[in-house]
């Protein structure tokens, strides 16, 4: 998911700052946020500190990976508050380095919208709140498609021959190939994953070109008539052309989830309670969620935030990619690399 770089740099006032949670220095506090890059709009934590008191001491790391290792070598310390991906947050609940909520401390959790409460890493919602969501989604331009798109399996349609844009991401491709023929995004049967391989390759003769990067420029410059794309690129697209036409397909939604916790040995928890609360005000949510171009998972926010960034209540409770055993990835990898060996 990662993300807008707009640099957000707060920490090189204090020596150490970065490592360490919760200090004191006359009347000054400090709580450090760990996260991506670029993740919240300078206004939010300057407002904040006005608000509480409290200097918001941004550390940054580059993968989730990266975070889960300095955190555990903390043994769940040092840091705050930190927001991090879906299936990282799962790996952090079991090694026992996030604090198991007190909702008490939290007026704002009601705001949380139950679409994106109860997955896999966090079933009963006890350690973890929503930040924001990626939902890859099908864009199209009506005027050049001769169908009305309602799902992935439109996308197999021959009328869409040498039209389509996908993002080269492997489980997805292999995922919403899966929830087109009823199966479940995370499968693990092999035989199983090798019928979507075969599925995925009926599809190659209607893909014009498989790229990561600005897959929405093939959509915006007319060489692709119909798109599938993260959610960053469909709010650029939307941007430049609000004509196009957004499918929530009705297969279901395959997403992703960027969710706060709190560490288990943070320096300051109730600071740490005290931010995370205040991020669920639906004002303040709204100007992180325009900020970041993430799906908004803050229902109280709804009306606050930019329409394009709220799924509509339509909407049923998709799936989110998890990990699968090795036998089943390394298939999903072998559908891969004939797909795009066919597309070429």
């Amino acid at each position: 998911m990662k993300k807008r770089i707009l640099a957000v740099l707060l920490c090189a006032l204090v020596t150490g700052s970065t490592l360490t949670g919760f200090k004191s220095a006359g009347d000054d506090k400090e709580l450090v946020l760990f996260t991506w890059e670029g993740m919240f709009p300078q206004e939010v934590l300057d407002d904040f500190e006005k608000e509480t008191g409290v200097k918001v001491i941004y550390s940054n790391f580059d993968t989730d990976e990266t975070m889960l290792e300095k955190l555990a070598m903390a043994k769940g310390g040092d840091y705050d508050i930190v927001i991090a991906d879906d299936y990282i947050l799962e790996t952090a609940i079991k090694e026992g380095l996030a604090e198991k909520l007190d909702k008490k401390s939290l007026e704002n959790i009601g705001n949380i919208n139950s679409l994106y409460q109860g997955q896999f890493y966090d079933p009963d919602d006890e350690y973890t709140v929503p930040y924001g969501a990626g939902i890859p989604l099908i864009v199209y331009d009506p005027d050049q498609v001769d169908i009305e798109i309602k799902g992935y399996s439109d996308l197999w349609d021959p009328s869409l021959e040498d039209s389509i844009a996908l993002i080269a991401n492997y489980r997805v491709i292999n995922g919403i190939t899966q929830l087109s023929m009823g199966e479940s995004m995370n499968e693990e049967d092999v035989d199983t994953i090798k019928k979507t391989g075969e599925k995925l390759l009926e599809l190659a003769p209607n893909v014009r070109l498989i790229q990561d990067d600005n897959t929405q420029n093939a959509l915006l410059n007319g060489e692709a008539s119909v798109a599938f794309l993260y959610t960053s690129q469909v709010t650029a697209a939307l941007a430049e052309n609000p004509d196009l036409k957004v499918v929530y397909p009705e297969e279901g939604l395959g997403f992703g989830i960027m969710g706060m916790f709190i560490p288990s040995q943070a320096p300051d928890k109730e600071a740490a309670y005290s931010f995370m609360d205040y991020i669920m005000e639906p004002e303040v949510a709204a100007k992180c969620m325009d900020y970041i171009g993430f799906y908004n998972t803050n229902k109280a926010a709804d009306e606050l935030v930019n329409p394009d960034l709220v799924v509509p209540d339509s909407v049923e409770k998709g799936e989110i990619i998890q990990n699968v055993s090795q036998e089943a990835d390394e298939q999903y990898q072998k559908n891969w690399t004939e797909f795009k060996a066919a597309c070429d």
